[in-house]
């Protein structure tokens, strides 16, 4: 498959992504079903740990051979796992209190927090055009806070938003670190997607365990989405990797298509879970994508 049909599969499959996080999440405890997601994920990439372990000659695709990497580089990872864990909770969180087409769009300003943290602790500088682009998302998350005053959501004392804005800084925290990891390390693509994901299904067990014992816990309730949620991520990055690995694949093009997931989400927010004012909120999703590729 071309790395542009691979790239718009892995956007789709981020959109639903988010639905299916949001479709989960309804009525229904945090912490296990971030945990069931993960486990699924963790449970794929484990047999290809042992198998590219034993006979990483026989993998079907290169990148699924994760085993070649040393304690220093597991240890590195295991570090990823609690940066990511720790926004994928607060992320979870604000999801499940806020709407689809609300909690999305403020997860797509990422870029802006990876940019700002990039020129704060790395001193670069971005051009002009990045810094229009900062300016356009600022401006739309801004209008943001009036489209969510009408469904009684005050972007300055809301709890969701919090969650979410929390998890979009830990999350471009998480991306300089990749960088970090990819580069500085030299650890494979799929040894960070696949030992971090083990390593953070590890990592929750107890913190389930725990809350278990809590009298006034949130009630539980297996959704059949819990699994999918981690099976679509996986599924998105792993083609995601391959299109970018192509020869003649262009990062310029796979960047953006791969931020239009943002749409898919805001789009069956809409529909599916009948969240209202579609044309205000759609005007503040375009100028944050519109600001989002012009930092690309």
């Amino acid at each position: 498959m071309s790395w542009l049909l691979l790239s718009v599969a892995s956007a789709l499959l981020l959109g639903l992504y988010d639905y299916f996080k949001k479709a989960a999440l309804r009525d229904n405890a945090v912490l296990p079903v971030l945990f069931g997601s993960v486990a699924a994920s963790a449970l794929v990439w484990l047999p290809f740990a042992i198998w590219s372990a034993v006979a990483p000659d026989t993998l079907p695709h290169r990148f699924f051979d994760v085993a070649a990497i040393g304690p220093r580089e597991h240890l590195l990872l295991a570090l990823k796992a609690v940066l990511v864990g720790a926004s994928w909770l607060l992320g979870y969180h604000g999801l499940k209190s806020l709407p689809l087409s609300i909690a999305t769009p403020i997860r797509a300003t990422g870029p802006l927090w990876t940019i700002a943290l990039a020129v704060l602790f790395f001193h670069e500088s971005p051009s002009v055009r990045q810094w229009t682009g900062v300016a356009l998302i600022l401006v739309s998350f801004f209008a943001f806070t009036f489209v969510g005053r009408r469904e009684g959501i005050h972007f300055h004392r809301d709890k969701g938003v919090f969650f979410m804005i929390g998890a979009t800084l830990l999350g471009a925290l998480s991306a300089l670190y990749d960088k970090f990891l990819l580069q500085n390390a030299a650890i494979p693509p799929s040894a960070v997607q696949a030992w971090f994901t083990i390593d953070m299904a590890l990592l929750l067990v107890p913190a389930v365990l725990i809350t278990r014992r809590n009298p006034n816990r949130h009630p539980f309730h297996w959704h059949w989405a819990i699994p999918v949620i981690g099976l679509s991520l996986l599924t998105a990055d792993i083609l995601y990797f391959i299109a970018i690995s192509q020869p003649d694949a262009l990062i310029s093009l796979i960047s953006p298509v791969r931020r239009s997931s943002v749409i898919v989400s805001f789009l069956l927010g809409i529909f599916l879970f009948r969240e209202r004012h579609l044309v205000a909120k759609g005007l503040c999703v375009i100028g944050i994508i519109a600001g989002v590729l012009m930092l690309s």
